[in-house]
């Protein structure tokens, strides 16, 4: 019941603001009018989304998504502009990065890279705001996922025309 009341008082909202913005405009079709079409006219009678994934009905729950399929170790994937952080080139599923263990830390720090045959994080990841150099890893560089993420074998939700940085090439 309380998505239902979710659902219609969105909806509403959703109405109110197409409404407010073609008294203001007075546009024909507004980009409110597309959302509120694409909410209004899904199949089911209560309504749902369009997205790049497909249509989702607010009342039912479709099945998950297949997981992504990550290589098991690709090497060191080439960067595509200057200053990109690096991409893990494997797997991270079921890797802890928490206030309390970084799972990447125990492979990629400058104490354990050599021996576990890892690159070793950058220098830049030991400093603070300041130019500060700490014993270890920066608080503000602590959680890797927030820059570095693996490349899944994904297929592209829209097209994409891309070029790699000539220096990089």
């Amino acid at each position: 019941m309380k998505r239902l009341v979710l659902a219609v008082m969105t909806v509403g909202m959703l109405l109110a603001g197409a409404v407010q913005s073609a008294e203001e405009t007075s546009a024909p079709a507004t980009e409110n009018h597309k959302v509120l079409d694409q909410i209004t006219t899904n199949p089911g009678g209560i309504g749902g989304v369009e997205s790049l994934r497909g249509a989702s009905e607010l009342e039912t729950t479709r099945p998950a998504d297949a997981f992504k399929r990550y290589p098991r170790d690709q090497g060191t994937i080439d960067s595509d502009y200057v200053y990109q952080p690096p991409l893990i080139p494997h797997t991270i599923r079921n890797y802890e990065v928490s206030l309390n263990a970084n799972k990447c830390l125990a492979c990629h720090s400058w104490k354990n890279a050599k021996e576990m045959g890892a690159t070793k994080i950058s220098v830049t990841h030991y400093e603070t705001r300041e130019g500060q150099v700490l014993s270890d890893v920066s608080p503000r560089r602590y959680f890797c996922q927030q820059c570095h993420v693996p490349q899944a074998d994904a297929k592209p939700l829209v097209g994409n025309d891309f070029q790699r940085v000539d220096a990089l090439r």
